[in-house]
């Protein structure tokens, strides 16, 4: 038992198989007793605690539909000179 309470660091309390409805096969089971709040892990608190919809106007409502995007402005033009194949490429100002 000394072992049990230098791994939780608490007192631990055995409490007897007919308490905890355990059957006979069982050696019983241990309670901890240290925590008087315990916390819930993150994945089990944000299940409790997800903001569900009880209201049927909320249950039932759809997707919001916008209306589709305008074409976008032009932010360059692209500028091909008349021989491209001879003209070097011009060197693009450092910012």
């Amino acid at each position: 038992m000394s072992s049990v309470m230098n791994m939780f660091g608490c007192g631990v309390v055995r409490a007897p198989p007919q308490a905890l409805g355990i059957g006979k096969r069982s050696g019983g089971g241990l309670t901890i007793v240290c925590s008087s709040r315990p916390q819930k892990k993150a994945t089990a608190h944000h299940r409790k605690t997800r903001p569900w919809k009880t209201q049927p106007w909320d249950i039932n409502r759809k997707p919001t539909v916008y209306d589709p995007l305008p074409p976008l402005p032009p932010d360059w033009t692209l500028v091909i000179p008349a021989d491209a194949s001879a003209a070097p490429l011009p060197p693009t100002p450092a910012p």
